[in-house]
């Protein structure tokens, strides 16, 4: 059934007036959306990215060019509407919410944050493991109501943002965990790191690897490494992949959480979107590694959901060709002739 559904939306592509596949990666992501929601005219509603915050317990190990505090000023940032992601969000009419994972700060109550704070700030993993067990489950289940609130809403697309000093350093750790890829080839600038700095961060995380020599599975890697955001991603994915919607995955980050949700439920590749590829280093080899096709590069590098925003007017665009655009037959438009 779903291949038959398949092949008549290709032949609706195929026969829109164009050369066949000339739209490229916009007939590909067509396809995908038309698939996901079993619709030959497929919608986009209520678009909302999601920015999860938390701090992490190794920042203090001069794994980042910014000091820890950097995290709470630029969730304050966010909530008055002073930062890149507000800015695409609002010029691409997405719905933005900023939700306190774990920030080691008390915020004053405020409209347009959600609390979820788990701990103020995971463990330094160069001592012991990042956060508990029962805190993990609690983060997967944070993640999952708010997706399961804004499928309430009437959200069928939803992206996923992050803030945290530190966060690369813990998404590298994860990444080689998972996929085997050598650790040096995971580890990025993260926010600026170059030379001695950045040589300093990679001695740092072998540093970790050694001391936590044998995490049994990828649950025990987001455990022993994770940040409080990343895990509370991973659980929002998982829940908006049960929802059937389509997911929208930002940076390195994003894509870490990712790589952690494909552990859980493999499915989940169907219902992805590849937004851009960052400039950190591991991005590239974790999009090789996981097959996926990105829709930007532009040598970003900021996290927050921002390739999310950027993305969706050429994911919206798809959509629209494939509702809108008339075929050979009703624009009486000859077809080629060979």
């Amino acid at each position: 059934m779903i291949a038959n559904f398949k092949t008549r939306i290709q032949h609706k592509i195929d026969t829109k007036t164009k050369p066949l596949g000339a739209l490229g990666q916009l007939e590909d992501l067509a396809l995908q959306i038309a698939s996901i929601q079993q619709s030959e005219n497929p919608t986009l509603k209520r678009p909302a990215i999601l920015v999860f915050a938390a701090d992490h317990g190794a920042a203090t190990e001069g794994i980042s060019a910014y000091p820890q505090e950097v995290t709470a000023q630029m969730v304050l940032n966010f909530l008055n509407d002073g930062a890149a992601i507000n800015v695409f969000c609002n010029q691409n009419h997405i719905n933005l919410e900023i939700i306190d994972a774990g920030v080691n700060y008390d915020f004053e109550p405020h409209t347009k944050l959600i609390h979820a704070k788990i701990a103020k700030a995971t463990k330094n993993y160069l001592k012991e493991k990042a956060m508990s067990d029962a805190q993990l489950e609690l983060c997967l289940q944070q993640g999952a109501k708010r997706t399961q609130i804004h499928q309430k809403l009437g959200t069928n697309i939803i992206g996923f943002g992050e803030m945290g000093i530190g966060n690369t350093a813990s998404a590298s750790l994860i990444m080689h965990g998972i996929t085997q890829i050598p650790i040096e080839n995971c580890i990025g600038s993260g926010t600026g790191l170059q030379g001695k700095a950045l040589e300093h961060k990679v001695q740092i995380l072998k540093k970790a690897l050694e001391i936590h020599h044998t995490p049994q599975n990828p649950k025990d890697y987001l455990m022993t490494f994770g940040g409080f955001e990343i895990a509370q991603i991973t659980g929002a994915m998982l829940e908006a992949y049960h929802q059937n919607m389509i997911i929208l995955v930002d940076g390195f980050i994003a894509t870490v959480a990712y790589l952690v949700a494909t552990t859980y439920e493999a499915k989940i590749h169907n219902n992805a979107i590849f937004c851009h590829q960052s400039q950190e280093k591991g991005h590239a080899a974790l999009l090789d590694y996981l097959n996926a096709t990105p829709i930007l590069n532009l040598n970003l590098r900021l996290g927050e959901g921002t390739g999310c925003a950027l993305a969706y007017p050429i994911i919206s665009s798809a959509v629209q060709f494939l509702n809108q655009m008339a075929s050979f037959e009703t624009a009486k438009v000859a077809q080629k002739l060979i």
